[in-house]
């Protein structure tokens, strides 16, 4: 099974970025994975049907399990992020592909935040997201211990979603 990361954090090799590839080994219980830092496509975003762009949508839509993962940038996901997104077919782009919204942040103000804000956007793009969305701290998530309890309540029904897509 295929597991793919996306990431809109403006800057390169992240905390984001470390925190989703985290989840993503504690979900699968592998360390293949593929990681889209978004920040790396650059100014291929603002263009439409760029191969670079294109490829990477590709390698998502494709995503048995896909983790899409931002900071908390003014209560919300970054524009970045937004712009990658907005690349996709609303409602087939992301078709079948199961996801999980990650968000990480300076404290729990915006906890809410993956549910109420990008599993939204995820669902509008198609994509199946039967979790919760789960927050991090950006101070905290390396302990593991968020992110384990997150895999104890919705492992197994996200590895049964991903194998009812591989099937």
């Amino acid at each position: 099974m295929s597991t793919v990361i996306i990431v809109g954090n403006p800057k390169p090799k992240s905390r984001t970025a470390h925190a989703a590839e985290l989840l993503a080994t504690a979900i699968t219980g592998s360390t293949s994975h593929e990681v889209i830092d978004v920040v790396d496509l650059g100014a291929a975003l603002l263009g439409w049907e760029e191969p670079a762009v294109q490829k990477a949508i590709q390698v998502a839509a494709n995503a048995d399990l896909l983790i899409v993962a931002s900071p908390t940038f003014k209560a919300t996901y970054t524009g970045l992020l937004k712009l990658f997104m907005d690349q996709f077919a609303t409602g087939d782009g992301l078709r079948g592909t199961v996801a999980v919204p990650l968000m990480l942040g300076a404290g729990p103000a915006h906890a809410m935040a993956p549910d109420l804000l990008l599993k939204p956007l995820l669902v509008e793009l198609g994509a199946t997201c039967p979790a919760a969305g789960i927050y991090l701290s950006d101070k905290t998530y390396e302990d593991g211990v968020q992110i384990g309890k997150y895999v104890d309540v919705w492992g197994a029904l996200l590895n049964h979603a991903m194998a009812g897509r591989a099937s």
